[in-house]
């Protein structure tokens, strides 16, 4: 029996196992694709996202495999220079392709003990007050404890869950290809120049392997979703709209993708959980729905570990919904503007021009920036400090860096006054006595996702916040 079955090893998957293992949880991973997909759906990671990275000490690898871009002109295609001082030390998008992001995951999670099985797909469940039994095609039965669904926006999880997803069908369609070209590079970037964002759109290109990624609109939703894409309907899209296929031939990946906006309505239920596209999906202006993901697997983590482990506060498991469904709200809103601005109709480019001229305020910029890339979150944890309920970015210590100290994924007590202590809760918290030229608070203490669940300087005050987060002292 296992402590926990995850449905789906994509990014939130992996991300998920790893964060479980680092506890010692015993995990599967169930994966219905017998092999990697070679189409690279998202290419990036935004802030939020590198700095969950550097917080559990895999950003190296990841930056060995990318390219950092400057931040800005993400929202709806609009172009503005990045703001002065984000409040980040890593103020840059990096650009890598989702395959392998996808490989770089896995790997953490295999390294650190998590069991990943291909060709595995979990077809049914049910679950008592003991545990949950899953399904798979080939007949096979699994038992754990809990189950998390990360298996994508047509989640059989929720479904079998009969968890609600409202929201608004596709109104638009995209084709995306990966293909070799016989146009030189020259042309490419010509041809991209001219055409506008709402029609066709290049991903960053060639691809290391000489593959080109092209992104064209449809005529209209196809009413069968489902139904594969062909080359020669792929190659005729771009030929409409650039007046050249540039050559194309030799397809590597071809899919469709709308801009359905959906979420569930519940993220736990019972002993079954949900996390990334089985909980939302929304068009994929901005970047960020292989973000979200990762950040909902950093958020759940070490919640559903704590559970496991029985020292969990009886709330704890459901704030992983309480926090994370009001982002993931935002997230569809925000794409929702971002798509209106995309339309070519007189009307929503008037706004387009409007929210343009807006963002020449450096302030505006600035906020929506910290929208797209996570790092303007704010958990509601009840009145206090302006770090309450915010994650603290990696400040400079007098004896290294603060994201080097949470490898492990543990709570941290950073405590400038030596003065304090964590005598009772050793096992789940580490007490680091350091200062920070950055930090302008005595103490804070950080959950284990790194957001700020104290800030002060007086022990009293301390213990009676440890056990929300921590449970009773051992």
């Amino acid at each position: 029996m296992f402590d926990v079955i995850i449905a789906g090893g994509g990014p939130t998957g992996s991300m998920l196992a790893g964060e479980l293992r680092l506890h010692g949880v015993r995990v599967v991973v169930l994966e219905k694709e017998a092999q990697p997909s070679r189409l690279a759906r998202g290419l990036g990671l935004h802030v939020r996202s590198i700095e969950v990275m550097d917080q559990r000490g895999l950003l190296d690898r990841f930056l060995a495999h990318g390219t950092q871009y400057p931040v800005g002109g993400f929202f709806a295609g609009i172009s503005k220079p990045s703001p002065e001082r984000l409040d980040t030390t890593h103020p840059y998008v990096l650009g890598i392709p989702q395959t392998i992001t996808d490989r770089l995951l896995a790997e953490r999670a295999a390294e650190l003990g998590a069991e990943i099985r291909r060709g595995r797909e979990l077809v049914g469940l049910n679950q008592d007050d003991d545990g949950v039994t899953a399904e798979l095609a080939d007949g096979t039965r699994l038992r754990s404890r809990y189950l998390v669904g990360c298996d994508g926006g047509r989640s059989t999880v929720r479904k079998v869950l009969g968890v609600g997803f409202p929201g608004e069908p596709a109104g638009v369609e995209w084709l995306l290809g990966e293909v070799e070209v016989a146009a030189p590079p020259e042309q490419l970037a010509a041809a991209a120049a001219e055409l506008p964002t709402t029609h066709l759109r290049f991903g960053p290109a060639p691809h290391e392997d000489g593959v080109y990624r092209f992104v064209v609109r449809t005529e209209e939703v196809a009413e069968d979703r489902g139904r594969p894409t062909t080359f020669e309907e792929f190659a005729q899209r771009v030929r409409v709209f650039a007046g050249t296929d540039f050559g194309m031939h030799s397809p590597r990946a071809l899919t469709r993708f709308g801009d359905a906006t959906r979420q569930a309505e519940r993220y736990r239920v019972g002993r079954v959980l949900l996390a990334g596209d089985a909980a939302h999906i929304h068009p994929p202006m901005g970047g960020q729905g292989l973000n979200l993901g990762i950040q909902d697997a950093f958020n759940l983590g070490w919640k559903l570990a704590a559970e496991i482990d029985g020292w969990a506060p009886e709330a704890l498991l459901d704030s992983y919904h309480t926090e994370r469904h009001p982002v993931a709200a935002d997230v569809l809103n925000n794409t929702r503007a971002q798509s209106v601005l995309l339309t070519p109709e007189p009307g929503p480019q008037a706004v387009r021009k409007l929210v343009s001229e807006l963002m020449d305020f450096e302030e505006v910029t600035r906020y929506l920036i910290e929208k797209i890339t996570a790092i303007g979150i704010r958990y509601d944890f009840g009145e206090g400090h302006d770090l309450l309920g915010r994650r603290l970015r990696d400040v400079g210590l007098k004896r290294g860096r603060l994201y080097e100290l949470m490898h492990g994924g543990r709570g941290l007590l950073l405590d400038q006054t030596g003065r304090l202590s964590v005598a009772g809760w050793a096992d789940r918290v580490d007490h680091v006595i350091d200062v920070s030229e950055e930090l302008d608070v005595p103490a804070v203490l950080l959950r284990p996702d790194g957001h700020a669940a104290w800030v002060g300087d007086d022990q009293q005050d301390l213990l009676e916040q440890l056990p929300r987060w921590f449970g009773a002292a051992s």
